[in-house]
């Protein structure tokens, strides 16, 4: 493979959501202090509930969810069940290392986390139509300097290698490889996500999370989440084991 990717013949209608089973210790733990790991655990289920509606209500195309922690977990079978999307393991290495692996099956796909319900179906589409409008990549930058949403219409390593996951400066490495890779990009508008404990707040305020709280339970009820490996991130523009 070049250093430029490679072509596809077409934009694969994906959108690609990363996530991890929500064992309490093991997500958001910077939250914890304030909410308890059950506590934080258990908002995260809820911000990946609704990333997942968001993705299935965007009609972008098929959803898969990428499973940081394996697809054996019962939650995410309960999730797969509730939702209609498939599971796909993300594998080993940084998170740079596993959004490139599940861009390079999906060219054209868009890809997110799932602690940013900030993120809106619109998005989606937006950033799907750039891709078909001719864009090679594009991104929703994030407020603390990452960025919440990403989609290449050809997958190419250098747009994730020696990018410092997790710091205030990924976006604007990532844009700099764009640039050295002499590529046309969009960028949509800003966001932000939940990280810290001031952004519960913001949180509450936003009234994002209303009418998710039932559903939260009805998966949990049936399917304990399980222990996963070492805390690693799920969202575009943070860091394996650094940003939970």
């Amino acid at each position: 493979m070049s250093s430029r990717g490679v072509t596809p013949a077409g934009p694969d209608r994906v959108v690609i959501v990363f996530a991890r089973a929500p064992a309490p210790g093991r997500v958001k733990t910077r939250l914890a202090p304030l909410l308890g790991e059950r506590g934080a655990a258990r908002l995260y289920a809820r911000m990946l509930e609704r990333t997942l509606r968001t993705a299935t209500a965007s009609g972008v195309g098929r959803v898969e969810l990428y499973c940081a922690s394996g697809v054996r977990s019962p939650y995410f079978k309960r999730i797969r069940e509730r939702f209609g999307v498939r599971l796909q393991s993300q594998g080993r290495g940084d998170l740079g290392e596993r959004m490139y692996r599940a861009l390079r099956c999906h060219p054209g796909a868009v890809l997110i986390g799932s602690d940013c319900p900030a993120l809106q179906p619109a998005d989606l589409r937006a950033a799907a139509r750039a891709l078909r409008a001719g864009a090679d990549a594009v991104l929703s930058p994030a407020e603390d300097g990452g960025y919440a949403l990403i989609g290449l219409r050809r997958a190419a390593r250098a747009v994730f290698d020696a990018v410092a996951w997790g710091g205030p400066k990924v976006l604007g490495q990532t844009r700099a490889r764009l640039r050295r890779l002499g590529w046309r990009w969009k960028e949509l508008r800003a966001v932000w996500d939940v990280d810290r404990p001031e952004d519960v707040a913001r949180l509450r305020r936003s009234g994002l999370l209303t009418g998710a709280r039932r559903s939260s339970a009805k998966v949990r009820k049936r399917a304990r989440p399980s222990a996963g490996s070492p805390v690693r991130s799920d969202a575009p523009g943070r860091t394996s084991g650094s940003r939970p």
